[in-house]
Order: structure tokens, then sequence, then C-alpha cells
């Protein structure tokens, strides 16, 4: 049986000794701990020498993997040149641990799939994992570094690679003959302050790297308020610190040394454990040779969820804008103001906010799948309105949504949604997901499928339309906007379902087209295409408005059918309160919105809480999926994606919110008075067209 020592500097208490099997061979493997006495080691290690096949020296200083020589040579201490002196092999796992740092990152990157992806990561101390940082950086490049604060107490920290360098490099050594500590340690505020700083890092940040050495003097402070729902990557952690971890609230825990024996073990030992099955010394084993035995050996890094469940929270922003010039009021100081200052205030108001530059309105948290998955995200605000979008070239408005965009990845967001107007604007959204560096959604797809959820349910719910189950609906719909990106898809939804659809838009040679490729999808559906939709609107029974008009009158109501479901896609919407109010015995529904899982905290956006519209949905859905990608964009939107999406969402836990209109929502004794109304109407006029017909037929007689 071989024999495996492991001298550590570290605490006795840890000691072991235990027999496993490693690479097909049997070892005796022992740690003995010395409490930090460099001399007790050196003694140790001079006995282990020929009684021993392989020796591992734990707990020792690495140098930094990037700084000045004088640096390097300063942690070339004692032990590790008594250990080139010895006949039997001797390491610190420094081969394995470097090698260990990168496999880390790029096994659970490619297990878990962007799931380093635009990530806040504080680094604790980038000189010694400085090789980590340089493959995380391929992921984000929201990284930051504590080094100046934490080793010379310097209130100052490192927002990006290049910058540690040039401190590692250069500055660090400088400011190691400053007397920043000993300044630090009798100037008790300025200690304070730099705790402050510390632990507000620690609070912005999603993930923490912490190096082993130090451990508990780095977090020993800490609280759920630093690390709760954090992930913590380190080596070697004991299960002491999985408790520490866990008690703080921690999410996940990355190990980067693998746990390939039946209890945690420092690298070292692992790496002693191969030099003694090779029977070869540390400057004799490659790197690409450890990278075998990791392959073969299956030695991925342990990934461990304190709470025992799975943990992974995505992250998403959406661009909200004003609908018009009155949503300013919502401010309180701009309301306050109109209240007395001439009409021109507002018009000065809308004008000015539009040059803003963008601003977070909102934080979400505490949307949860029931997979397990978790998303938060933020509101992110343009300053706009529709008619100030109008007024300017759609490069202003891009502007805009470049610089949201920059915004939310450097606030860890994996994907950012256009919501109401800012999808319409130009290309609807082609420019911004060409240049933007995070992935680009308009949320169309889940808007269209929102919208004709929502329809179903109200059509439904009137009970007006007799649904047979499997078959069509045996009544006739309409949609205008037809040729536009939400409104094509719904003809080409509807016509599924609906034995008869009338495309109504502005563009004959577009609606030729949709009508062509909607036949040839679905054969034998009655098609009509017109320029002008008020003709046909006393015979329909479901009316789908998905324009861009901004504001502009699109649908006269007065010629509406009793009884019709108008389901408003549309915003800024096609329809206004005053509109509505004219008809009583119509159902006009604001498209639909989505219930979101969970307990979803943000602030208001004008729909009851845990709901939200449907394009703000999709880009929710995605994050939750893990499907960071340009989703739906332009103004041709796949129809599959309409489907993929709403199949995500049930997966996910979406449900069809409680149907609203301009007045808020409606419930079911509200939906009831429509119904009533509007067969009252439909007497009426059966009522009234028999009269004109007795009428004519006394007329003829008399004759």
């Amino acid at each position: 049986m071989k024999q495996v020592i492991s001298i550590s500097l570290g605490p006795s208490k840890y000691d072991y000794e235990f027999e496993t099997e490693f690479l097909g061979q049997q070892f005796m493997v022992k740690r003995i701990g010395t409490d930090g006495s460099r001399d007790k080691a050196a003694q140790l290690l001079l006995e282990s020498d020929k009684n021993a096949d392989a020796i591992g020296v734990g707990q020792v200083k690495f140098p930094p993997a990037i700084s000045s020589g004088y640096l390097t040579r300063r942690h070339d201490d004692k032990i590790k040149r008594l250990g080139r002196k010895i006949q039997t092999p001797v390491t610190t796992g420094a081969a394995l641990r470097d090698v260990a740092y990168e496999w880390s990152l790029r096994f659970v990157e490619h297990k878990f799939k962007d799931y380093f992806k635009n990530q806040k990561v504080l680094f604790l101390s980038g000189l010694n994992n400085y090789n980590m940082a340089k493959v995380m950086a391929e992921y984000t490049d929201n990284l930051t570094f504590a080094d100046p604060l934490i080793e010379n107490d310097i209130s100052k920290l490192v927002h990006s690679l290049k910058g540690f360098e040039r401190y590692a490099k250069g500055a660090h050594e400088i400011l190691d003959w400053l007397p920043g500590k000993r300044l630090t340690s009798s100037v008790v505020p300025l200690k304070k302050w730099n705790q402050y700083i510390l632990k507000k890092a620690m609070q912005k940040a999603n993930i923490i790297v912490v190096p082993n050495q130090g451990f508990y003097r780095l977090l020993e402070d800490t609280s759920i308020e630093e690390l709760g729902g954090k992930i913590i990557i380190s080596s070697t952690v004991y299960d002491d610190r999985v408790e520490f971890l866990k008690a703080r609230g921690v999410d996940v825990i990355i190990d980067t040394t693998p746990k390939i024996l039946q209890r945690v073990v420092s690298p070292n030992v692992i790496e002693a454990l191969i030099l003694a099955a090779l029977e070869k010394k540390s400057d004799m084993v490659h790197p690409d040779d450890i990278l075998e035995i990791i392959s073969m050996q299956r030695m991925d890094p342990r990934i461990v969820y304190p709470s025992g469940k799975e943990k992974r929270v995505h992250r998403f922003a959406f661009v909200i804008h004003p609908l018009s010039k009155e949503f300013l009021k919502k401010d309180k100081a701009v309301d306050f103001v109109s209240g007395f200052a001439p009409p021109v205030f507002l018009d000065a108001v809308e004008k000015v906010v539009a040059y803003a530059p963008p601003w977070v309105y909102s934080k979400v948290t505490g949307i949860k799948s029931p997979t397990g998955a978790e998303a938060e995200g933020w509101l992110i605000t343009v300053g706009g309105t529709p008619k100030q979008m109008l007024s300017h070239t759609p490069e202003f408005t891009y502007k805009r949504l470049l610089q949201a965009a920059r915004m939310a990845k450097r606030m860890g967001a994996q994907i950012m949604g256009l919501g109401a107007f800012t999808k319409v604007v130009g290309d609807a959204g082609l420019t911004v997901a060409k240049k933007a560096d995070i992935p680009i959604t308009t949320g169309n797809s889940y808007s269209a499928s929102g919208a004709l959820w929502a329809a179903a349910d109200a059509v439904r719910r009137m009970g007006l339309i007799e649904i047979e189950s499997g078959k069509k609906i045996a009544g006739k719909t309409m949609v205008l906007g037809a040729s536009g990106a939400i409104g094509s898809v719904c003809c080409r939804l509807l016509a599924k379902a609906f034995d008869e659809v009338i495309l109504a838009g502005r563009n004959t040679a577009k609606l030729l087209a949709l009508q062509q490729a909607i036949l040839e999808e679905t054969p034998g559906v009655k098609l009509k295409i017109t320029t002008k939709p008020d003709r046909y609107l006393p015979d329909m029974d479901v009316i789908v408005t998905a324009t861009s008009g901004a504001g502009k009158k699109v649908l006269d109501i007065t010629k509406v059918k009793p009884g019709c479901v108008i389901t408003d896609v549309a915003r800024p919407l096609d329809l206004s309160p005053e509109d509505v109010a004219k008809r009583p015995d119509v159902l006009v529904i604001e498209s639909g919105e989505i219930e979101l899982p969970g307990n979803p905290e943000m602030k208001n956006i004008g729909l009851p809480k845990k709901v939200v519209y449907a394009c703000l949905a999709e880009t929710i859905v995605l994050a939750l999926e893990g499907r960071y990608e340009v989703f739906t964009i332009g103004r041709d939107i796949e129809w599959e994606k309409v489907r993929d999406i709403y199949k995500m969402g049930l997966k996910h836990g979406m449900k069809l919110a409680a149907i609203s209109g301009v007045n808020g929502v409606f419930s079911d004794e509200e939906i009831r008075k429509v119904r009533e109304l509007a067969l009252a109407a439909r007497a009426g006029a059966n009522a009234a067209d028999g009269t004109v017909e007795a009428q004519i037929e006394t007329d003829v007689e008399t004759a």
C-alpha cells in the first residue's frame, strides 16, 4: 500500500488518516497540521523523506499568478526550497490548482449554459485568482477586484481586468511600501469606511470568489445581507465552511477542488496521489497529464446547494416609456407643478424628458418557476413618449435603447426586452439587436399569443358563440393591422380556429402576400382582405386591433356588432376610454396580460399585482428558460415561436391574468352585464327589423 502524507501549516484539529483507492491502486492518506509552525513543517518534511511515496505541502502561500518578480521571490520560502532537496516527490498542489480553476469555470459554463454571462463577479484576491479572472472575463465584463482595499487598506476597488493587471504589475509594488495598514489600524473611521465599501461591493455582486487561505478572516464580519442569494467560488470547501455559508444564505457553492475521495481534501493531497500513482516527481508531470486524469476520473468541480435544492437566478432587463404626456404626472413633482402651471408646461416636460438618458424605474424580484428556476430584473425607462419618438429620426430612439442595453449589461442582465413603442420604432428592434452587446427581444411573439389567449377566454365567458370541441369556431373575426408583426401572426392563428378571417390593413400587396401564405398553411379557411374595415364591422364576432397608429382612430366602435369581443393589442391603445364608453354592449379587452409565478415585487406599472404585459412576460420566460438569444425582432414573427413561447410559458407557470379593460379588471358580473346588454341590443335590432318588414308588407298590400 502506498503512503501519501500531507504536511499542512493549517490547524492540527483537521488532521485525518484513511485508506482509499485511486487509479486502481491502494493508498494510505494522512494529514498532519502544524498550526502555522514552519519549523515543525520543515522537520516533518525531512522525517517523511523516503517513508512516503509522495508528500503534499498545504496552506503554503502561493506566489501571485500575476505580479512583479519581487513578489514572486518574496514568496519563495524555506519549506518549498527544502522540498526541492529531498528525494520523495513533493508538491504544493499548484499545478492541479491552476488547472482546476480554469476547468471548473468551463465545466460549469458548459453544463448550465451561459451561467456566468454578464454576472457581476467580485474577487477578494485577484492576485491569488488571476487565472480564474482571465477565464471569467470571457463570459462577463463585470469584474471587480478588492485587492487594493484588502491588501493595502486603500479605499479603492478595481473594476476591470486591465485595471487590475496594471495594479498587479506596477502600482501594487509601490503601494506595498506605503504605511496603509498601519495608518488604517490607527484611524478607526477609515477602517470602518473600508469595511463599508467591501460590504457594499459584496451586496452588489452576484458571484464572490474567495481564496482558500484567509477564508474566515475575509468573511467573518459578513451576514445574510452581504452573502444572501450569492454564488461563492472557492477551493477545498470543508463541511464547516459549507455550514458557515449556509447560515448566511448562500445559494450555490462552487468548489474548484474536485471531491474524488470519501472526504474533501486539498489539491496538494490529490496531486500527491497522482505523483505516487504515476511514480513521477512534480516537475515531470505536465498540465496535460493532469487534464487527462481529470477527464478519466470524472474529477468535476463540486457544486453544493446549501439549501438542498438546486438554485439558479436568471436576470433580465425590460425597457418601458411613458405612453403619453399624462403619464409624466405619475412623478409627484411634475403632477404638483402641472396643477397651477399653464398647459404648455407638460408639453415642455415631454420634450425635455425625451432627451434624458435611461434610468432604472424598478427592480423586479421574486419570480419563481415551478421548475425551480428564478428570475430577477430591472425595468429601465427611456423618456420619450410615442409622440416624441415619431417626431425624431429612429436613430434618436436607437441611441437611447443602446444606452439602456449597456446599462442592463452592467447590472448583470442576460437578455433585454423592448416594450410598447420602442419595439415599433424604425426597423422594430433589428438595429438595436445588431448593435447591442446583450440579446434583444420585442416580446411580440408572446403578445400575439396572449392576445388570442385572452380573446378565446373572453369569447368563452361571453357565451354568445357556440364552441364545439375539436371543431372550428363558427364565427367571423377581423384583424386590424393584419400586415404588422403581431397582426400577421394573429391572422395565422385565428385562421386555424375560426371559419372566416378578414385581413384589414393599408398595404394591399402585403395583405395579398399574407393571404397566400395563410392559404398554404391552412387550406379551406375563408379569407378576405380589405383596406376599408368599417364595411365588415357589423358582422364581426371577434376583432383584434394590432396597429401602430400611435393613438390615431382606426376603428369606429359605433358600427360594431353587439356582443363583439375586441382585443386591443396596440400600444398606445387603439380605443380610448371615451370610445369604449359608447358601447357598453361590447367587450373591449386590453390584449392578454400574464400572471407571473412566485411572488414578484416591483413598482406599479398600471396592472394588478403579479400581472405584467405579455411582451415583458416573454423576456421573463426566456430568462427562466435560460434562452439568452435574439428571439423576436423585426416586423415578421414566426408563428412557430408564438407556439414555442406559449409552451415555455406554461412550463414556467405563466397564467392568463384576469381579463382587463380600460377601466381595470373585468369581474364575472361585469362580463355578464355586457352579455345581457348585447342580447338586449340584438333582440331590439331583430324587433326593429321585424317591424320594418311588417310595414313593408302592409304598404305593398295597400298599394
